[in-house]
């Protein structure tokens, strides 16, 4: 059996969280972990809640539960590779909402006072044709954004009872969010790494102050590792210049490689969509499967984009798709196994898994994009599984995953330098073992 001793920092950490925990917690309910890449995070995490007695939380039974730790990310993706490495974990969304969908009658009683309104505005002028019209927009806006899902807190979360929420892969986390977290009262331990991506919109509420606890000292990689000094250099805003930098990550010109070596060289991460549509087609392309939108097969690399609790699929998630029908209408069905060679499907007359009915406008969109289609589709969409190419992903989808290998190509992406030093660092750290960075 091995065994591990942690680092005078890890230990000191350990110390520092069992302090706050024992007799903290009512003045301060946020203890920050925060870490670089490969600084030991989940293992501090590990040997604190073993020296506290913590076990995972235990759900009410005949009324009764056992209260404990409720560890909590914020991709689907992140939670599933802490669960199969033995942490059980879920999202944040499933931990603290339950899910309302508008009903069909409330969006067309929406839509209604839209034409109504629309009517109404063609028989003004000046200025008050002109407010009218900016009224009508924000209808629209609120009718779109009805079709979505929206989330509701669920006081009879299991966050209600735990006895400490941890929280890993924070730095997504928006301000609404930790308000609606930090509203149960209960203590919150939250890991982060600062050199990671904020939420798509602001800025990350857990990151954004100071942490209790910083590490600094690389354990998971050696120290001499090329991906840790490429992602230290990212994050410090320092160039990259071109050229190898061990037997296995290096940087390259974009016209170096083809997509034929592109296809053995890892999962590839991007910045923007376009970039990701246009990857996507030209790496299909060079496997022999490009075309048609219609998926071929096996073959393909599929990457899950909604998260089907039911089921098990969550949304990150690359699936393989077999016997693969195009049902002429919003969807194809195709019998889909998992990540871990699972067959997944709602279950059939003899209660094994069936078909899965797949969205199709994920996929059409790589041949004729429509910024439309979505809000167009939105009633047929939310009873089918959403899915979509993934040969290239973007950096904000890669969030909470890791491959050996990774190809990062550098499109440019970032409105400041922050967000772009950010974003590099984030595609870079996907990687274990191998990194091309294409520049």
């Amino acid at each position: 059996m091995t065994t591990f001793t942690p680092s005078s920092t890890q230990a000191a950490a350990i110390r520092e969280i069992r302090e706050w925990f024992e007799g903290r917690t009512r003045e301060q309910q946020v203890f920050r972990l925060f870490g670089y890449a490969g600084s030991g995070k989940s293992t501090v995490l590990k040997f604190a809640l073993d020296e506290l007695g913590l076990a995972p939380h235990r759900s009410a039974k005949d009324g009764k539960c056992t209260p404990g730790v409720v560890t909590a990310t914020f991709t689907g993706k992140a939670a599933l590779v802490l669960t199969r490495k033995g942490t059980p974990a879920r999202t944040i969304h499933s931990l603290i909402y339950s899910v309302i969908d508008a009903t069909e009658e409330e969006i067309e009683a929406a839509a209604k006072r839209i034409r109504e309104a629309e009517l109404d505005a063609r028989r003004l002028n000046g200025f008050d044709r002109t407010t009218a019209e900016a009224a009508i927009e924000a209808m629209r806006q609120a009718l779109s954004a009805m079709k979505h899902p929206r989330f509701a807190l669920n006081p009879r979360s299991d966050a209600a009872d735990a006895r400490l929420i941890v929280l890993d892969e924070v730095s997504m986390v928006g301000e609404e969010m930790a308000r609606d977290l930090m509203s149960f009262g209960k203590p919150i331990l939250v890991l982060g790494d600062p050199g990671q991506l904020p939420p798509i919109k602001g800025e990350g509420a857990f990151t954004r102050d100071a942490p209790d606890v910083m590490l600094t000292e690389i354990h998971r990689q050696a120290a001499e590792s090329a991906i840790i000094r490429l992602a230290t250099m990212a994050r410090m805003g320092e160039p990259i210049g071109f050229g190898i930098y061990d037997a296995h990550v290096a940087k390259l010109r974009k016209g170096d490689i083809t997509p034929e070596q592109a296809l053995r060289g890892g999962q590839l991460i991007c910045g923007l969509n376009a970039t990701r549509l246009q990857i996507n087609n030209a790496m299909r392309a060079a496997a022999g499967l490009g075309g048609s939108w219609l998926p071929t097969g096996a073959a393909e690399k599929i990457v899950c984009l909604k998260n089907q609790n039911d089921l098990g699929l969550i949304n990150g998630m690359f699936v393989t798709l077999e016997d693969i029908v195009d049902e002429g209408s919003l969807y194809f069905s195709a019998v889909v196994t998992d990540e871990d060679g699972r067959r997944v499907g709602p279950p059939d007359r003899d209660g094994r898994p069936g078909r899965l009915r797949i969205y199709n406008g994920h996929f059409v969109d790589h041949l004729d994009y429509d910024a439309k289609r979505h809000d167009r589709d939105w009633k047929e969409k939310r009873l089918l599984t959403e899915a979509t190419f993934g040969w290239a992903i973007t950096a904000h989808k890669a969030q909470g995953s890791q491959w050996e290998n990774v190809i990062v190509w550098d499109d440019g992406l970032g409105r400041s330098d922050l967000d772009r030093r950010r974003w590099l660092y984030t595609a870079i750290t996907r990687a274990e073992r191998g990194l091309v960075l294409l520049a």
